[in-house]
């Protein structure tokens, strides 16, 4: 077999488009994460073999067709619910929230695997209801996203939560709920509002009232949003040059590498590096709203668009929480900051993009 049919073979799943884009944005990432992390070579080594285990991951989910992903999509739904059953029963706290599980030598984030699952099983459920769609489907379908969401919420881990939230809804919303049924929703949400307060807890509580007036407490809950604001302010139009970030390198700006790398991005490239970042987002989020639109069945258009929707949702809640104008939530920035673990869940998501992508036809089962 010659070179070209190997590169041929490797590729013939793949959408090179969005992977060329994607590639780039994690390239782009591990630049910055050197900056971030003090220089610390092995913290980007370390980026760089997940990124790598990730893009295998994806190839290997692009290269299996939409209807057998169908076929794992309760069994991966009902397997995440017992392991979150399991972390609420067992797992390990740390920092006051119990989010980890231990098996056998390692330990998992469950909730980490809703992410995929919850899209993959609600789009698995309308699949197989597209031509006898009910009002009461999508009350079923509420409840499958509904049981997830709030044993992460128990954790208590909101920001994963409410992600996980807009990801299902993000299907129901395709799937073609109406209207009138939104509005009315988000009526019954807003009269619920002063319930849902109550059941904050106070941190969470603390991080909506900062977000208001950062300066009542500048060295606890607004010390993030001050820092990171400073941050992106003194970036200016073509920001201070890589490596040359002094609230990153001064240590003013907390969790640099993780959360917040968007202010040491914005610092060290200014406005125009920004305006790149975003560019490489809306191409990403551009191509996978096409790949949805063109998508030969329900579930291929509902799991693109979710995976696609999502993966912007992180994107903006991430720069809104750095910038802010939304409340410290604890989203990492896709493709940018140092984890692992998310992405290997976001290039899983772009493997079942591609997937779609790159078959056709969907054989009913």
């Amino acid at each position: 077999m010659t070179v070209r049919r190997i590169g041929l073979f490797l590729i013939r799943h793949l959408d090179v488009f969005l992977l060329s884009v994607l590639c780039a944005t994690m390239l782009l990432g591990l630049f910055v994460l050197y900056s971030a992390s003090a220089q610390n070579f092995e913290r980007v080594l370390s980026q760089f073999i997940s990124m790598l285990v990730a893009l295998a991951l994806m190839w290997a989910v692009a290269n299996v067709p939409p209807q057998h992903l169908m076929r794992f999509a309760w069994p991966t739904y009902v397997a995440g619910l017992l392991l979150l059953v399991g972390v609420a029963l067992f797992g390990e706290v740390s920092h006051g929230a119990r989010r980890w599980l231990h098996i056998g030598v390692t330990r998992i984030q469950p909730s980490e695997l809703m992410k995929i699952a919850v899209p993959l099983m609600l789009a698995w459920y309308f699949e197989k209801r597209e031509r006898s769609m009910k009002l009461s489907d999508f009350a079923v379908a509420a409840v499958l996203l509904l049981v997830p969401v709030a044993l992460i919420a128990k954790q208590p881990d909101l920001g994963t939560a409410l992600l996980i939230a807009a990801s299902g809804f993000y299907v129901l919303f395709l799937a073609g709920i109406g209207w009138k049924v939104i509005i009315g929703l988000t009526a019954v949400a807003a009269a619920l509002a002063p319930v849902a307060w109550s059941l904050l807890h106070d941190y969470q509580q603390q991080r909506i009232l900062t977000l208001l007036d950062p300066s009542q407490d500048p060295l606890g809950a607004g010390y993030h949003t001050i820092q990171s604001t400073i941050a992106l302010g003194s970036g200016g139009l073509v920001g201070k040059g890589w490596l040359q970030g002094t609230q990153a390198h001064l240590d003013f700006l907390p969790e640099r590498h993780t959360d917040f790398i968007f202010a040491v991005y914005g610092e060290e490239f200014g406005l125009l590096g920004i305006l790149v970042l975003l560019l490489l987002y809306l191409l990403i989020v551009a191509r996978g709203l096409y790949i949805a639109a063109n998508a030969p069945s329900m579930f291929g258009r509902l799991v693109a668009g979710s995976v696609t929707l999502t993966f912007g949702t992180y994107a903006f809640v991430n720069m809104g929480m750095v910038s802010g104008i939304l409340p410290v939530v604890g989203v990492p920035l896709p493709l940018i900051s140092f984890g692992g673990t998310s992405m290997v869940t976001l290039l899983l998501g772009f493997g079942v993009l591609m997937s779609v992508a790159s078959h056709p036809r969907l054989v009913k089962q």
